[in-house]
């Protein structure tokens, strides 16, 4: 009988540990599912320089890599801060990719819940959920998210080393975003007048507009032209080389609790840092590959950043 209820036992204890072997022998990273070249998913395909980044991560750490894929809604109420939090929080996750690592997107936040975006796998009752969130740390970051000039129609080939050679070049900007504000201040508003705005929306894509001819210069991220090129393999539009000196370095998040992981996951950075394994992963990914910028947390921007040079 001691024998039989020593098995019994055994065989309890096994079952209540095979779960978290199997956790801890599995990466949980949350990815968006609609920002290529980064990261995309639909149906069963799935790609993009960060998934990429995830499992070269994963096989260093020696686990599986599970993903869980989420989507960010373009609203005011939405918050990629507050949503990787709660799906960090609520356990889908124990990172997230392609994150800012920008001091405002860290730390403990300014409110104790959030709701979970909408991701693969939710049921209508998880967006009414408040989820207490937690404490965000950052990784190592693995690269740098720049902005640049992209040059069409007559002034294609025209150098651009500072927005000041874009002086009566007719330039186009989306309404809202950081780029519009950078254009509209630049140089005591020297720009002004050449800039039509773009209304954000199904009529108003801002690349294809400059396709067409209706400006010949844009001030964007690299992602998002490198995502046009992706979809327009024969488009005429070039990428001038330039950068603005405003950009973002972007890495993994997690919460202060994974702090040991999250030290795994820098020392697999590091090393593919070293070796020169990131650009390859990126261009395999039809992604412009620049390297994280020191420091690897930088400041939030600000209104006086817009007002200073842009080299």
């Amino acid at each position: 009988m001691k024998i039989l209820a020593a098995a019994l036992l055994g065989a309890a204890i096994v079952a209540q540990l095979a779960p978290q072997a199997r956790a801890e022998g599995t990466l949980r990273v949350c990815l968006e599912e609609n920002a290529p070249p980064y990261s995309m998913h639909e149906d069963k395909e799935s790609g993009g320089f960060d998934l990429a980044v995830a499992g070269a991560v994963a096989k260093r750490l020696g686990r599986e890599l599970a993903i869980q894929w989420f989507e960010t809604e373009i609203d005011e109420d939405s918050s990629l801060t507050l949503g990787a939090n709660a799906l960090m929080s609520d356990g889908l996750c124990q990172l997230v990719g392609g994150y800012p690592t920008v001091d405002g997107s860290l730390g403990k936040p300014q409110v104790l819940t959030a709701r979970l975006p909408d991701h693969e796998g939710g049921k209508p009752a998880d967006r009414r959920r408040p989820i207490t969130l937690g404490t965000l740390v950052p990784s190592k970051p693995y690269h740098y998210a720049a902005l640049t000039v992209v040059l069409g129609g007559p002034a294609v080939a025209k150098p651009i080393t500072s927005l000041s050679d874009l002086q009566a070049v007719k330039i186009g900007s989306q309404t809202g975003t950081l780029t519009d504000a950078i254009l509209m201040i630049y140089g005591g508003r020297r720009l002004v007048n050449q800039v039509t705005h773009v209304v954000p929306g199904p009529r108003g894509q801002l690349l294809e507009r400059e396709e067409k001819g209706d400006y010949d210069a844009t001030l964007v991220t690299v992602r998002s032209f490198d995502a046009y090129r992706a979809k327009h393999p024969d488009t005429k539009l070039k990428a001038s080389g330039f950068y603005h000196r405003i950009g973002f370095n972007m890495g993994f998040v997690g919460l202060s609790s994974e702090q040991p992981l999250i030290d795994q996951v820098n020392t697999a950075i590091a090393d593919m840092l070293a070796k020169g394994e990131l650009a390859p992963m990126a261009a395999a990914a039809g992604m412009t590959y620049l390297a994280p910028h020191q420091p690897d947390v930088q400041r939030s921007v600000t209104l006086v950043d817009l007002f200073k040079p842009d080299q």
